[in-house]
């Protein structure tokens, strides 16, 4: 051990002219650049680089990959995917796929976030309470969240799929199969189903963790009042619960507003663009047609960044305001 402790000393010991050297050029109030400056380099080489390296693609056009060979268009992208002769029928639009996209993407977020709000709300309530084998139960609905996006949808794929499990019972029973994933109503309603099930123990997770943080006290006072569950989930569980409520809403709303895993996976965004949502079109617009326009997806991203921007605005908003409301009682 002191000789690990004198290795560890020698190897420190060599940072310490750089150090005093950058102490006298920074200064005592400057030096912590010195610390947080590596990592300042490759967040920005990683993260602000790439965004405007978009900015870049989003204002030029061709097919070129290079920046530098492609002409500038200015905002000639954004007015090719928002171009439509009536807002109210999407085939009018110039881009219609980028249409369906969005609203697809808007009924899937919806849907989705609120069964999931619900859903981990029910579960969390469960798993809170004193039942046989709590911790067992807790590792199984947690246990999705462990497994990669992919592996989850080759699994769901393996059971809806035409010669699937599911389709192998259903004609064991006698009855016709069923085109779970080549329906579009039924494609669609999968989508929102595995996404849930993949997700769900994140999110209830959270809401566990908000109820277990509630004083139990509360809970006999209003027991000695003789309240009702109703009444006590109504009046003390989800006031108190409310912070990590909104943190589960804003957080299952970027999620889904960002589906892509699951989904390519399980029905590749059909049947037609029944399934089909906007990063998928991005992906597509960009990558895997023929032609790749990388100014259409650029300029794409950034509506979805901005939506995002919007997303955090609002939890920000939310949070802030559930901050003052608490301070205020």
């Amino acid at each position: 051990m002191p000789i690990l402790m004198r290795a560890l000393a020698l190897f420190f010991n060599c940072f310490e002219p750089l150090f005093r050297l950058g102490q006298r050029v920074l200064g005592h109030s400057r030096i912590g650049w010195l610390f947080v400056g590596p990592n300042l380099f490759i967040f920005g080489l990683f993260t602000f680089l790439p965004i405007l390296i978009n900015f870049a693609y989003a204002l030029t056009g061709g097919v070129n990959l290079m920046p530098l060979q492609r002409p500038y268009t200015g905002v000639e992208n954004f007015a090719i995917l928002l171009e439509c002769k009536n807002y109210f029928d999407i085939q009018s639009c110039r881009k219609d796929v980028f249409w369906r996209a969005i609203i697809n993407t808007v009924q899937f977020s919806l849907i989705q976030v609120v069964l999931m709000v619900f859903f981990s709300l029910v579960t969390a309530l469960v798993l809170n309470r004193k039942i046989i084998g709590r911790g067992f139960w807790r590792g199984v609905f947690f246990y999705p969240v462990l497994l990669s996006p992919v592996v989850v949808a080759l699994i769901w794929k393996w059971l809806l799929q035409n010669q699937g499990v599911f389709n192998a019972l259903l004609v064991g029973a006698g009855r016709a199969p069923v085109e779970w994933l080549t329906d579009g109503s039924w494609a669609f309603f999968w989508t929102v189903f595995v996404s849930i099930w993949a997700h769900m123990g994140f999110y209830t997770l959270i809401l566990l963790a908000g109820l277990q943080a509630i004083p139990k006290d509360m809970y006999e006072a209003a027991e000695m009042d003789a309240a009702s569950p109703w009444r006590t989930l109504r009046r003390i569980t989800l006031p108190l619960l409310l912070p990590n409520l909104i943190v589960v809403l804003v957080l299952a709303m970027i999620r889904a507003v960002q589906i892509f895993d699951e989904v390519f996976v399980l029905t590749g965004g059909g049947p037609g663009s029944a399934t089909t949502f906007i990063v998928q079109f991005i992906y597509q617009t960009g990558f895997a047609e023929q032609i790749h326009l990388y100014g259409l997806a650029a300029a794409a991203s950034l509506i979805l960044a901005l939506g995002l921007m919007l997303l955090t605005f609002v939890q920000l908003r939310l949070t802030r305001a559930e901050q003052a409301g608490q301070r205020a009682r």
